[in-house]
């Protein structure tokens, strides 16, 4: 189990040989280039995620040209909750048309060095993978057509520009992660 969260301005932890529903296998150095990394810890069962899943494709979409790159691992135990096993992110990827890569940290090794609590939870790292802002993406995961703060958009743009991140940390909101 997590007990010591990430601090912000600390670097992103190392991860390697992480599977992807692409069939590769991912480490924190596969996104080397990227101007900012959002690392964001998700699985399929949580309806929290399930609200956020159409607004990371969104954010994916439009920021993946100005050089940003979002990755979801799912690190949830799967005896209790099958539905995240990596068969079934496999399916909730293509079902959803995820545009970004969705990976499995199955001993749960990624969370505990993040020190991640929540899905989703989002980590948003600079060019030198430095923590820039973590918390949660927006003030409304029920209805995004009410949102009126949206924290990492705004933390993302802040980072993009040079300029230093206004809102650094909110608390996620979400389902626990689901520990062996």
């Amino acid at each position: 189990m997590a007990t010591e969260k990430l601090n912000l301005g600390s670097p992103s932890p190392e991860f390697n040989n992480l599977p992807g529903i692409d069939g590769k296998k991912h480490s924190l150095k596969s996104f080397t280039g990227h101007k900012c990394l959002v690392i964001v810890f998700s699985c399929n069962h949580c309806p929290y995620v399930q609200a956020y899943e159409d607004r990371m494709i969104a954010f994916q979409r439009e920021y993946a040209p100005k050089g940003v790159q979002l990755v979801a691992i799912n690190s949830n135990e799967t005896v209790n909750y099958p539905e995240d096993n990596f068969e079934e992110m496999v399916k909730r990827a293509k079902q959803q048309g995820f545009n970004f890569p969705y990976l499995r940290d199955d001993d749960q090794s990624v969370a505990t060095a993040f020190g991640a609590t929540h899905t989703p939870e989002f980590f948003l790292f600079d060019q030198q993978r430095t923590l820039r802002y973590h918390g949660k993406m927006d003030d409304n995961y029920q209805n995004p057509g009410a949102v009126k703060a949206h924290f990492l958009l705004n933390a993302v743009d802040a980072v993009l520009s040079g300029e230093e991140v206004k809102e650094k940390e909110t608390y996620s909101i979400g389902c626990t992660i689901k520990w062996k």
